[in-house]
């Protein structure tokens, strides 16, 4: 994700992936490990267990010193749910007058719209797209569009960044479903996670072809992009051709560049997992790469 789908300070990303394929720990990962002055986590219609697993077990007494966690599981009513969300941008805005660097993540925007739906319902709206209220597209942007980089004060200071990361849970792993499309138009760039790539071994199970950072060329060194775009070639080459491969129907020989990916597949794939608890820099992490693509292995 470092890599691939650099994210800038003051960017909003979203993680598009279904259930259980990893978002939430992909969440707590960076809960922990990146470099802000405080973070700002909202559990929008979680279950009740996972939210104090995330709390006790993946934040822990180290991370709670930094973080505000605002919560609202799914058996609360959906007025609350939807005010959850909007409460956790509040404080990562209140923080950023504070002139602090803050990271938010929710999780996820798929229940914040749901909870809409239900109040937009009630009150005599028409189901239009898949169900989904009007007001349900005319509220994601008002939540969504309040992280981003500070505001320019009077004085020509600029307030702190606020990174947000933003999870939606893909109905039936459709990542084209209406809350999805919504949220990509919106956010400065998507983080695809797929189950296929979780359902042999690899986590996080980030399918870097899909995935984009719109903002990525701007905190870039001219190497670094050239070592991107060699990689994805490669990456490329090798999903292109993949079913051949796989029931041997592709000859050594027939393409250099396919020949390439083969021989650097085992190393990329190791490159791209990534333990729970393994932190990597982002320097060490183009350096590996850099190597791998250099013939040099892992």
């Amino acid at each position: 994700m470092n890599v691939f789908t650099t994210c800038c300070r003051g960017q909003r990303l979203g993680v598009f992936a279904g259930s259980g394929v990893g978002k939430s720990v992909l969440l707590s990962m960076l809960a922990r490990q990146s470099e802000c002055d405080a973070v700002v986590v909202g559990l929008i219609g979680e279950r009740g267990r996972e939210v104090r697993e995330f709390i006790e077990e993946t934040l822990g007494e180290e991370g709670l010193r930094r973080a505000v966690v605002v919560v609202a599981t799914s058996d609360e009513p959906a007025l609350k749910r939807r005010q959850a969300a909007f409460m956790t941008l509040a404080i990562a805005e209140f923080m950023r007058d504070q002139d602090m660097e803050v990271l938010c993540l929710m999780d996820s925007v798929t229940r914040f719209a749901m909870a809409q739906r239900e109040i937009g319902l009630a009150a005599g709206e028409p189901p239009t797209t898949k169900g989904y209220t009007p007001t349900v597209f005319t509220e994601l942007p008002k939540l969504l569009e309040r992280a981003g980089p500070g505001p320019v004060r009077p004085d020509g200071a600029r307030a702190g960044p606020i990174t947000g990361l933003f999870t939606v849970l893909v109905d039936g792993d459709d990542h084209n479903e209406p809350i999805a499309d919504a949220v990509r138009g919106i956010l400065d760039g998507h983080i695809v996670m797929e189950r296929a790539i979780a359902e042999r071994g690899r986590f996080p199970a980030i399918n870097v072809l899909k995935s984009i950072s719109r903002t990525m060329p701007a905190c870039q060194e001219p190497r670094e992009r050239e070592i991107v775009r060699d990689a994805r070639q490669v990456l490329s080459a090798y999903a292109n051709m993949e079913e051949l491969i796989r029931i041997g129907a592709y000859r050594a020989g027939s393409d250099p560049l396919v020949d390439r990916a083969i021989a650097l597949n085992p190393a990329l794939e190791d490159f791209l997992g990534q333990d729970k608890d393994e932190v990597s820099t982002l320097p060490e992490s183009f350096a590996r790469l850099e190597a791998i693509l250099a013939g040099g292995g892992a």
